[in-house]
């Protein structure tokens, strides 16, 4: 059984940021050189030792500092172990002598903090590009700043994601046998740089603006003469859904995005979604006189995330005319400019069928995700489309167009992809992990990277977001599952929406997964 370290030794070497700034104060005083290491080191390894050993040597006291829990950001299942764990285990090395747990995300404030003589990092971080978050040309500077200067180790490497990866299981069983075979054919160099050439698309997203609302509350009881759970108000937060949230999570993948949409007059809240728009998302927006901008206000059992109900803010009649005819004056004008037009359909009245014949008509390349929501049920199928370059939907709601509750879902899928001219078809299955079917290639299964689930709003959104234009360039259909896997793991650990998924955070987890 693990125990806690009860060595009074290695336990008095971990101290908070603001002591250990007291501590080097006085160090400093007496002469003594300060030598700072900083990282994740999820797994200690003797790579780290021998890394900490050299370190010891640019000075005379050695302290390490260690990502907090909530901001290693190698994906779902890491780190393996905490923070405290991580600190006690590099505590109790003889040539380390004080640990802190750094409280931002970063490296570079712990350094203004703590003014160490020496900042030292491994050899892997030596160049610049080849460091995934680009922080360490930030953390030299701040370490200049500070008086000090870096010094790269050039120990035998290991990587603790290898290790953990080889000999832990950090993944659920079947995508640990996915990923061993992935690996031989794909590496994290491949997979990035395929991401990366996603920016020089020109990408015109189209669909229903939502406003996601979340007010917090605590369930106190029933009312004692009414047939409800009282509950009481903690706090709220909006976030930009819909159409809006799939051009924040491209936006960060794509040099132009531009964002085609209806709000509603009586309620816009256009500034709200402007101020949450990324800077290079260009709006093209449409305004109905007759309804508002369509809010979903969630109430939310804090602080497990358990929505009690929902209050809709809609009216999904018809588009007026008038509305109408503007928005297809706008798309004959500029469709034929995009390389990708991307369609999220919500199915709350703003896409037509005289829109969707035009942009199944006149795309370059159509993407089309069609949802099943409380409002659409029934209503909002893909095959309300004549013609869909790539389809991205969910297992019910290909079995809803399709009417087939037991039907082979492989059956459907060839029947949709027929029927709209598919060249790619992806169909995700929750836990189950995806379906994807290629005109060329045929069908591939991607399982699940993670069962943590935090919140599974937006998910189906940043899925289509990433793969869409991935599709669209040609990508290898195994490729484009993996990615659209990797996507949707690290959206299920967002509230909401209430970040995107950024390329950083997807690169470090894609390499958690290849290493």
């Amino acid at each position: 059984m693990l125990k806690n370290n009860d060595n009074p030794a290695s336990q008095s070497k971990i101290v908070a940021l603001p002591v250990l700034e007291k501590i080097i104060h006085t160090l400093k005083k007496k002469g003594k050189t300060i030598v700072q290491c900083h990282g994740v080191f999820d797994l200690l390894h003797p790579g780290h030792i021998l890394h900490f050993e050299a370190a010891k040597q640019q000075g005379d006291i050695l302290i390490v500092t260690l990502t907090k829990d909530e901001y290693v950001g190698k994906g779902p299942g890491r780190p393996v172990f905490n923070q405290r764990l991580r600190a006690e285990a590099i505590a109790s090395l003889g040539c380390v002598d004080y640990v802190a747990i750094n409280e931002w995300p970063h490296a570079t404030e712990a350094i203004k903090k703590l003014k160490p003589h020496v900042y030292v990092k491994g050899s892997d971080y030596e160049k610049t590009e080849d460091d995934l978050t680009g922080k360490i040309s930030e953390e030299e500077e701040a370490i200049r700043n500070v008086g000090g200067r870096i010094y790269f180790t050039h120990e035998i490497s290991f990587s603790s994601t290898e290790i953990l990866n080889r000999h832990y299981m950090v993944y659920p069983d079947q995508a640990q046998s996915y990923l061993e075979k992935f690996r031989k054919k794909y590496s994290v160099d491949r997979v990035i740089q395929t991401l990366k050439d996603l920016g020089d698309l020109k990408v015109l997203v189209v669909g229903d603006t939502i406003i996601d609302e979340y007010h917090f509350c605590h369930p106190m009881g029933k009312s004692p003469k009414e047939s409800i759970v009282a509950s009481r108000y903690l706090s709220e937060e909006a976030f930009t859904g819909g159409i809006l949230a799939c051009a924040n999570h491209l936006a960060g993948f794509s040099n132009h995005v531009d964002l085609l949409t209806c709000l509603g007059k009586t309620n816009s809240r256009e500034d709200f979604i402007l101020e949450h728009l990324k800077p290079h998302v260009k709006p093209f927006f449409f305004f109905r006189e007759d309804a508002p901008t369509v809010v979903k206000r969630r109430y939310v059992w804090d602080p497990f995330l358990v929505k009690l109900f929902e209050v809709v803010f809609l009216d999904d009649r018809p588009l007026p005319s008038k509305v109408e005819t503007e928005i297809l004056t706008m798309l004959n004008k500029k469709i034929k400019e995009y390389d990708l037009v991307l369609v999220a359909d919500y199915g709350h009245g703003f896409l037509s069928p005289a829109i969707i014949n035009c942009l199944a008509k006149k795309s370059k390349f159509l993407a089309v995700n069609t949802q099943t929501n409380s409002a659409n049920t029934g209503y909002n199928t893909i095959l309300k489309y004549p013609k869909a370059d790539y389809v991205c939907i969910d297992e019910p709601e290909m079995r809803l167009a399709h009417q087939s509750k037991f039907g082979k879902l492989e059956d459907l899928i060839l029947k949709t992809a027929k029927t709209l001219q598919s060249q790619y078809i992806t169909v995700t299955r929750g836990h189950l992990g995806s379906l994807s079917y290629s005109k060329k290639y045929g069908f591939f299964e991607t399982p699940i990277f993670s069962k943590e689930i935090v919140d599974r709003v937006g998910a189906g959104d940043a899925f289509l977001a990433i793969t869409a234009p991935c599709v669209a360039k040609g990508v290898p259909p195994d490729l484009i599952g993996f990615i659209g896997n990797t996507v949707g793991a690290l959206a299920v650990k967002i509230v909401g929406n209430r970040t995107p998924v950024e390329p950083i955070p997807l690169f470090k987890f894609v390499t958690a997964l290849l290493k």
